[in-house]
């Protein structure tokens, strides 16, 4: 946490320094990196597809899930802010950021989609628990939930001409249930 002067109150909180930082030697791996890097996105795509939704739905919480990625930004975490940092770094090379590895042929359900997200949260929590400081960990894995709640919380689904509806719809909060438990935050 930075001080009013500008310095860090207490020491950068990291089992090995710097490990996430890409192009270092003894850093995280391309590809380690790249999983903690694209699953926001990835997140985003399974929140959105967690139900079948109307255009201007699935729009809606797109954009959420993209601003709490940038509100990513002004998390306490040091990794939070750099992963942010990558994603808007990235250079646009005509893949969606959310594609990592090219797909399967099944990528087209729903389920299967969903399954493969939270297999990579899975991963992304083993990495962590492995390489990160404890707080880090934690930071890194509460802003990819929250990421994904206010993807789920963009837009009523239900009701009637936009009246009444819920929030959250039930098969998002299996998502959002489901989503936790990968990240081990239950």
């Amino acid at each position: 946490m930075l001080t009013s002067g500008g310095r860090y109150a207490e020491p950068i909180r990291f089992r090995r320094p710097d490990f996430w930082r890409p192009g270092r030697r003894d850093g995280v791996p391309a590809g380690e990196w790249e999983l903690l890097t694209h699953l926001p996105a990835r997140v985003i795509v399974a929140a959105t597809s967690a139900e079948p939704d109307a255009p201007r739905r699935t729009v809606a919480e797109g954009l959420a899930g993209l601003d709490a990625i940038a509100a990513g930004r002004a998390f306490d975490s040091d990794l939070v802010r750099a992963v942010v940092s990558a994603i808007y770094a990235e250079a646009d090379d005509d893949r969606p950021a959310a594609e990592d590895p090219p797909a399967s042929p099944d990528h087209s359900d729903r389920a299967l989609s969903v399954a493969d997200v939270l297999d990579a949260c899975r991963r992304a929590t083993g990495l962590l628990a492995a390489r990160a400081d404890p707080a880090d960990s934690a930071a890194y894995r509460q802003w990819v939930q929250s990421v994904a709640a206010r993807a789920c919380g963009a837009a009523r689904s239900g009701g009637l001409l936009g009246l009444g509806g819920e929030r959250v719809s039930a098969a998002e909060r299996r998502f959002l249930d489901d989503l936790a438990v990968a990240l081990a935050l239950r």
